[in-house]
């Protein structure tokens, strides 16, 4: 069975000998050795603002709207996993919706402002796929009317934009290190920012608000990432590069034989170096894509329909037309990738997608 994407396993020894430091000094959470080199190697190896281990990627954006948001509306893109919205919702916001643009799938720059009102807090923008938005723009729009900015870069490991990391954008970036991320702890994610004292709250609001054992900064929830999380996140990264160079492999067998007289790709945008972590294509209409998913299903191959449905159409948020968010959502699916998987396997993909569309 191929899924759309397979966990990279580090050797197991390599893994277990460093979960030996755990056993040795029984700490295994509340912020132990392990989880602070791995912040300290992922700095380094990312060029990133500082950055704050958590042990998921959600938890992330919740602290981030907490501070930022004050429960007040939350510009944000349709075309997401639905944590980015539900998060607005978690934290007694509003999601104000702006649909995306058609080629980048990022949030369309040039409809934001027309949709900020005197109770609009913050943006809440994705990048896609690893594909950065248009942040500049945003920073203008958000600096012109005094809101903060927060991105949801689950994919945006090891992407630049510009020479920077991606996770430098914004007031606070965020990422997931889920065990089907290109880089992974299992379970987790992290915080970015640059602001001293931002950072200074994000931390106690992952930490229970804790000011040492006794007193309190304020208010605070649990997101600490645990010492087995580091040590997965510790044996994975060695890697990367072997992990990316694979990848780059397969999109470029995939942009090589695929037949694009009836999908398209994402458009990457300029100055970006990407990190491979997806390969959408997008089809002219849902019974290609339904008829293509069959034929791959057939051969025990799992393609996903990602991102679907629409998010503007949650049944905790208020229904609204978003016309190129609903149109893409129906017409997108995500091929398989991922380091480990077979040049015969991408042949027999390839020959199937371009079978099928072509009857």
């Amino acid at each position: 069975m191929i899924n759309v994407t397979q966990t990279f396993l580090p050797p197991q020894q390599e893994y277990q000998a460093i979960l030996k430091k755990v056993w040795d000094t029984a700490w295994l959470t509340n912020r132990g050795q392990l989880v602070i080199e791995l912040e300290e190697k992922l700095q380094n190896y990312l060029g990133s603002n500082r950055l704050l281990a958590t042990t998921n990627g959600t938890l992330p954006l919740q602290i981030a709207l907490k501070i930022l948001a004050k429960e007040g509306e939350v510009i944000t893109t349709p075309f997401s996993y639905v944590a980015t919205t539900s998060s607005i919702v978690w934290e007694n916001c509003t999601p104000v919706f702006v649909d995306i643009d058609p080629g980048h799938l990022t949030i369309d720059e040039n409809k934001i402002e027309a949709a900020i009102t005197p109770d609009t807090t913050a943006i809440l923008a994705t990048h896609i796929f690893g594909n950065p938005c248009a942040v500049e723009e945003i920073q203008r729009i958000a600096q012109k009317h005094q809101l903060a900015v927060i991105y949801d870069a689950a994919h945006g490991f090891g992407v630049k934009y510009k020479n920077k990391s991606l996770f430098n954008y914004g007031d606070v970036s965020t990422c997931s290190f889920h065990a089907t991320k290109l880089f992974h702890t299992g379970e987790g994610g992290a915080l970015f920012c640059k602001d001293k004292e931002l950072m200074h709250q994000l931390y106690y609001h992952h930490n229970f608000g804790h000011n040492g054992p006794e007193s309190f900064y304020g208010l605070g929830i649990n997101a600490k990432m645990s010492e087995l999380q580091a040590a997965m996140g510790l044996a994975v990264l060695p890697y990367m590069e072997e992990i990316l160079v694979k990848r780059k492999s397969i999109v470029k067998g995939y942009d090589n034989s695929l037949d694009f007289n009836y999908i398209k790709k994402i458009k990457i945008r300029k100055g970006t170096e990407w990190n491979y972590s997806y390969y959408p294509v997008i089809f002219e209409k849902e019974e290609q894509l339904l008829k293509v998913q069959t034929a791959l299903n057939s051969k025990e191959i799992y393609p996903r329909r990602y991102f679907y449905p629409s998010l503007n159409h949650l049944p905790y948020v208020k229904d609204i037309e978003m016309p190129v968010s609903e149109n893409i959502s129906k017409n997108i699916l995500c091929l398989p990738l991922s380091s480990s998987i077979e040049n015969s396997t991408i042949e027999l993909i390839v020959q199937t997608i371009n079978q099928s569309l072509s009857c």
